[in-house]
């Protein structure tokens, strides 16, 4: 009982009131209109029936919703996590669709057990290794891999799965002359109503003066319209006996059962790194979309709480025999915007599903497969970030090189390869940045206290003085890239008699970099050349106190400013 009451369900309930609980009501039926149509899209992307997406939003919606520390994530099917669940399991071959499905589960599993393991090594802070650009370029290709996946459906063409990007694209050339196009027209109706309800009909319904609740539901509810609109136009041409259009066909009616595992090391051993990766994607993606949504309401989310929730929901997802899940963005941010103030909207979403497996399954029966096609395209198109490209290359043009490096190993080597070297290349880029540290040669600002980079400011030097700001803590790997600058800068000016080196952005300093400092010290001295610092920050300065630097650097001194630095060695 009491980790019951540390539970940030149990905190927000504490000041529950009764128009909170009409507010996540609203939002969950409004999630569950949007999670419908869209959980089995993304079953249908993950490359399993249907019925997983919704068994996806039901025990691992629960969970999440008891566990999680943001408002308004909607966890269950998200595209990307599909994705990457269709390319492992679509790697290892699978001889059935049984098989298939138990990779999947499995897969769930490993995903839900790794996020566990790395809720109890506190690794919540570890998405600060990996760049935007990194994830933007991941993204992008995924999207792109996405929509050509789905292009099998829209042209009732049959693709093999397991295919890479360019395999797809080849079979699909292959099969031009043969596509089905009522199919075709079908999914091409699908996209085309889809645009209409996301970017024109919520502003008609504003013209109309409806009830703001109202309109919000029925704005959302565009591809729930769109779902039955095209199974009963199926169901009442006979499209699928007629032009062999096909259909999702009989959903089984009632809950998922729960499924007992038996552990098969083997088989667990092929998907540990592609189950790692997906971990990984799952807690990047839904840290993000939380995050930005918690600012919005200028309150935090704990990501080592987010690794418990979404580390449960996914177990869950496991033992419902479905695929891996995590936050989608889309329905997220619908949560948000529909005024959701705790997570019980995802249970009353997550009930919602539950009403629609035991009771109105028999509606999807003729529900064309190239509309949830469509679902997929659309929802995935925003993903594609051009946009962040060109702010990368205008702010930074190593970020849009790491973007582009990223895009384009996942599009050639697929997505467990292409997120693999994209988070090597972030923390190679983070060791990269952090060995070659920003040095600057300073100097007086006028007759001021302050002191600026010579190269961007008029400032005035002193003669026989060189000052150098040393922007990075000082350790191991880079500790030579210090030293190097300092003797260029050497050779660069004349009749140096004192080397003030600035701590002011110095917040440690390692045994490594010490030693280098002792014996750099000596060859300065040797050019009779005298070392001081200058503005050492406190816990410095508690390692200089340990060690016997501060006496070995004698008669060099360790000054308070710099600007006393200059007023007593001028």
């Amino acid at each position: 009982m009491l980790y019951l009451d540390k539970l940030p369900l149990a905190f927000w309930f504490k000041s529950y009131q009764k128009q909170d609980f009409v507010s996540d009501f609203i939002a969950g039926l409004i999630a569950t209109i949007i999670m419908v149509p869209q959980g089995m899209a993304y079953a249908l992307l993950a490359g399993v029936p249907a019925e997983y997406g919704l068994y996806c939003a039901i025990l691992p919606s629960f969970f999440y919703a008891i566990l999680g520390s943001s408002r308004s994530l909607s966890v269950g099917p998200a595209a990307l996590i599909s994705i990457m669940v269709a390319s492992s399991v679509g790697a290892l071959a699978p001889e059935t669709g049984q098989m298939y499905l138990i990779y999947a589960i499995n897969i769930s599993f490993l995903v839900g057990a790794f996020l566990l393991l790395m809720r109890l090594l506190r690794l919540g802070s570890m998405t600060n290794f990996i760049s935007l650009p990194v994830i933007s370029g991941f993204t992008s290709a995924s999207a792109i891999i996405i929509l050509t996946s789905q292009l099998k459906h829209l042209l009732g063409v049959a693709v093999p799965t397991g295919l890479n990007f360019a395999e797809t694209l080849k079979v699909l050339f292959d099969q031009i002359s043969i596509i089905n196009y009522t199919t075709l027209s079908i999914g091409i109706g699908a996209c085309i109503g889809l645009w209409y309800f996301k970017n024109l009909f919520p502003g008609q319904l504003k013209r109309l003066g409806l009830n703001a609740l109202l309109e919000q539901a029925l704005a959302k509810a565009g591809p729930m319209f769109i779902v039955l609109a095209f199974a009963y136009i199926v169901f009442f041409g006979q499209l699928n006996d007629l032009h062999q259009v096909k259909v999702v066909g009989a959903i089984p009616e009632g809950l998922p059962s729960l499924q007992v595992f038996q552990l098969d090391v083997s088989l667990w051993q092929e998907l540990a790194l592609p189950s790692l990766l997906i971990a990984l994607m799952c807690f990047v993606t839904s840290i993000s979309v939380g995050t930005t949504l918690a600012n919005k309401r200028k309150e935090r989310i704990n990501a080592n709480q987010e690794l418990l929730a979404l580390g449960a929901a996914n177990l869950m997802a496991a033992f419902s025999g479905t695929f891996a899940l995590a936050a989608s963005m889309s329905r997220s941010a619908v949560n948000h915007s529909a005024g959701a103030q705790t997570t019980l909207a995802s249970i009353v979403c997550a009930l919602g599903v539950l009403i629609t497996l035991l009771f109105l399954t028999p509606f999807f029966y003729y529900l064309p497969l190239a509309v949830l096609g469509a679902i997929v395209v659309m929802s995935v198109a925003s993903m594609i970030e051009v946009e962040q490209l060109k702010r990368c290359w205008r702010v930074n043009r190593t970020d849009a090189y790491s973007l582009v490096a990223t895009f384009f190993t996942v599009l050639v080597f697929g997505i467990e390869i292409g997120i693999t070297v994209g988070i090597w290349g972030s923390v190679m880029l983070v060791v990269y940045r952090a060995s070659h540290p920003h040095m600057a040669v300073v100097g007086r600002v006028g007759n001021s206290e302050h002191f600026r980079n010579i190269k961007r400011h008029q400032v005035n030097t002193e003669q026989g003085i060189l000052a150098i700001r040393v922007d990075e803590s000082i350790y191991f790997s880079n500790v030579q890239c210090i030293e190097d600058y300092i003797f260029t800068q050497i050779n660069l000016a004349s009749e140096i008699q004192h080397i003030v080196l600035i701590f002011s952005s110095v917040s440690f300093i390692d045994t490594t970099a010490l030693d280098a400092f002792e014996a750099m010290k000596t060859k300065l001295e040797d050019l009779g050349i005298n070392l001081h610092l200058a503005e050492v920050k406190g816990p410095v300065m508690d390692q200089l106190n340990q060690t016997s630097f501060i006496e070995q650097l004698k008669p060099g001194q360790i000054f308070f400013t710099t600007d006393d630095a200059f007023k007593q060695l001028a």
